[in-house]
C-alpha cells in the first residue's frame, strides 16, 4: 500500500490520511492551507477528489479514520468523444467500461479502426502524458458490455498471474435461436483456431485450450431463447462457439452457425438481428491492490428483450 501511495504523490497527487471521522469538504479545508469553500467544492465537481482510490464529488462524504483522500495537482479533462464506451469505474490504477458493439477491444498492429483501447489511451493521456492502458480482457467486436482495463502494466501482470484468484464471476447474457432444451446446463470442450481464424470446438482434446460454460435458460418466447452464462474459463469466442456446439447460434452470429430468422409474420421477424446478441452484463473482482471486492453489473439491451416480448 505505501509504495502505491507513494508512487502517485509523487507525480500527480497530494496525500492526506484521515485521523478523525469528519465530511469531507471539511476535512479538505482543515487539511489544505488557505483553501477556500468554494475551491474545495470546484475540486470535488471537477472529480480531482479520490477517497480510497475512487472519484469522489460529494461533499458531505463521510470519512473514517486511516482512509486515504488524494487531491489530482490539475484538473483531469475526463470526456470520451466516442459513444461506443461509457466508463462505469476509475481509480488511480483501473478503468471499467461498457462498450457497444461494433468495436474491437484492441486494434491490430497498423489498424487505424477505432478501438477502446485506443479511445482509453486518448482518455488517460488527457490527465498524464505518460499513462496508456492495459488491456486485462476482451470482447468480441460484435460483443457489448463491460471491459476492464489496467492503468499500469504491474497492475495488467497481477491479474494474469493471479486470475482465478481475482475475478470471482463473469456473466453473459444472450439471445439464442430456438428454444432451449435444458433449464441449465455445462458445456465443456477443447477449442482451437484454423488457419481462417475460426475457432472450433471438439470432445476430445485436440491440442487446443479447454474450456467450460455454464448456462441457465431464463425464457422461451418467439423461437428464441434468452440465456445466461457463466465462464469458468474464459477462452477466445468461448460462448459462441459452445452455443453452435447445443446447436442454439447466437442470434445475429452467422460466423457460427445463425442461420435465419423466424417464419415472416411474427412479431420477432420485423425485429432487428443485424448484431451478435451477446452482452457482457456482469464483472465481480477483487481489487488487486485494496483487495476490496467490486461488483460492476449494466441492463440487457433492448434489442434482446424485444425479441421475447
Amino acid at each position: 500500500m505505501n509504495t502505491y501511495f507513494d508512487y502517485k504523490a509523487a507525480n500527480h497527487y497530494t496525500t492526506y490520511t484521515v485521523k478523525e471521522s469528519a465530511e469531507l469538504l471539511q476535512f479538505l479545508m482543515t487539511s489544505i492551507s488557505g483553501i477556500s469553500r468554494t475551491k474545495v467544492k470546484e475540486f470535488l465537481s471537477q472529480r480531482m477528489v479520490y477517497v480510497n482510490n475512487q472519484i469522489v464529488t460529494q461533499y458531505n462524504y463521510p470519512l473514517k479514520p486511516g482512509t486515504i483522500v488524494q487531491v489530482a495537482k490539475n484538473r483531469h479533462k475526463r470526456t470520451i468523444a466516442s459513444k461506443m464506451v461509457h466508463v462505469v469505474y476509475e481509480d488511480a490504477f483501473l478503468i471499467v467500461v461498457e462498450k457497444r458493439e461494433g468495436i474491437l477491444t484492441n486494434a491490430l498492429p497498423g489498424d487505424r479502426r477505432n478501438s477502446v483501447k485506443g479511445i482509453l489511451d486518448e482518455y488517460v493521456r488527457r490527465q498524464n502524458k505518460s499513462f496508456a492502458v492495459h488491456t486485462v480482457h476482451r470482447l468480441d467486436k460484435g460483443t457489448s458490455g463491460l471491459l476492464l482495463f489496467a492503468k499500469r502494466r504491474d497492475i495488467q501482470q497481477i491479474f494474469v498471474d493471479n486470475w482465478q484468484d481475482i475475478v470471482l464471476d463473469r456473466r453473459y447474457i444472450a439471445v439464442v435461436q430456438g428454444n432451449m432444451e435444458k433449464d441449465a446446463g455445462t458445456v465443456t470442450s477443447w477449442l482451437t483456431d484454423n488457419k481462417m481464424f475460426v475457432t472450433y470446438s471438439s470432445p476430445t482434446d485436440n491440442g487446443g485450450k479447454y474450456a467450460v460454460t455454464h448456462y441457465r435458460t431464463l425464457q422461451r418466447c418467439n423461437g428464441y431463447s434468452l440465456v445466461e452464462f457463466k465462464l469458468e474459463t474464459g477462452r477466445k469466442n468461448q460462448i459462441r462457439v459452445h452455443m453452435q456446439d447445443l446447436k442454439h447460434p447466437i442470434v445475429g452470429d452467422y460466423k457460427y452457425g445463425y442461420q435465419n430468422a423466424p417464419q415472416k409474420g411474427s412479431e420477432a421477424s420485423n425485429l432487428p438481428q443485424n448484431r451478435i446478441h451477446l452482452h457482457a452484463f456482469r464483472l465481480v473482482f477483487r481489487h488487486p491492490i485494496t483487495g476490496e471486492m467490486l461488483k460492476f453489473e449494466t441492463s440487457f439491451p433492448k434489442e434482446f428483450t424485444d425479441l421475447l416480448k
